[in-house]
């Protein structure tokens, strides 16, 4: 198996033979507006003056993981993927060199993913699981997603399928039932994921435990950016934005009390650090 380069954007040994890599495939932008929903503009613009484009619109990385144990190797996250149009590709802000070549580029060879884990199944992060030719981009992996996240993405609600790509899940519906989860579920030794709604109705986190550090957590779209440590601002892509003021008040406790690392999905500057208490809220602190 390859390894990992000096093209990996942030990389930890996390002990017992655990690693995380960071591997960015790439970078979106998204409306402003829908990304901090319910808050007013007021509370928010401070956030980002630096960063919002003429067409109010934010730039996004794209996020993954690329976690290494004894068991094997799982993949967290498969970004948007190579199978836009042009104008899709303009409309969505898209750059970058999607998932697969990033992983080469970094040092790892996509065939040697064992897990494909997602947080969700929205457009921005289960692109990548087919090549252009709509060849498998992984093709000895098990895609874990939570069942609940596969019947509402192939549903026809048509404000809950508005994030999704149907036409491309229904080419890898069969290839995701083989790994479908109900429930938390431990996907390799020390790897699990934790449903936690919210975002959607299957949202999922991932989180790493290894014996040499505190835990290791991928939030998904609970977590996206800095601002997002506060449970009270939700997204107006949150479907259930209750269950994720509830959620997020939960889990974010318990990474700050016991020191998580946590990985933001969407962050470009400072995507790695931990979240802590700050009054009856939490503060994100970059590592």
């Amino acid at each position: 198996m390859t390894g990992p380069n000096d093209a990996v954007d942030w990389r930890r040994d996390l002990g017992g033979g655990t690693t995380v890599a960071l591997v960015r495939a790439g970078t979106f932008r998204s409306d402003a507006g829908a990304l901090f929903g319910p808050v007013p503009r007021s509370l928010w613009n401070r956030w980002v003056s630096n960063e919002i484009d003429a067409e109010n619109r934010l730039l996004q990385a794209l996020n993954c993981l690329l976690i290494e144990t004894p068991a094997g190797r799982v993949l967290v996250e498969t970004g948007i993927g190579d199978r836009l149009d042009d104008k899709t590709r303009a409309m969505r802000g898209y750059e970058g060199a999607w998932i697969e070549p990033a992983l080469r580029t970094a040092g790892f060879d996509p065939m040697s993913v064992d897990i494909v884990a997602m947080s969700h199944l929205h457009f921005d992060h289960a692109g990548g699981l087919l090549r252009r030719d709509g060849s498998r981009a992984f093709p000895r992996a098990t895609i874990v997603a939570q069942r609940a996240e596969w019947e509402i993405a192939l549903g026809d609600n048509p404000r809950l399928i508005a994030s999704y790509v149907q036409p491309e899940l229904r080419l890898v519906r069969d290839w995701g039932a083989e790994g479908w989860a109900d429930g938390e579920h431990e996907v390799l030794s020390g790897v699990s994921v934790v449903p936690t709604g919210g975002h959607s109705a299957g949202h999922q986190a991932i989180v790493v435990r290894a014996a040499g550090a505190p835990p290791l957590a991928f939030f998904g779209d609970l977590c996206m950016r800095p601002w997002s440590a506060n449970p009270r601002w939700v997204t107006a892509f949150d479907d259930f934005p209750l269950t994720s003021v509830e959620v997020k008040a939960s889990l974010f406790a318990q990474a700050a009390d016991e020191r998580w690392t946590i990985v933001l999905s969407h962050e470009l500057g400072h995507p790695v650090g931990r979240l802590v208490r700050d009054r009856d809220r939490f503060a994100y602190e970059p590592a």
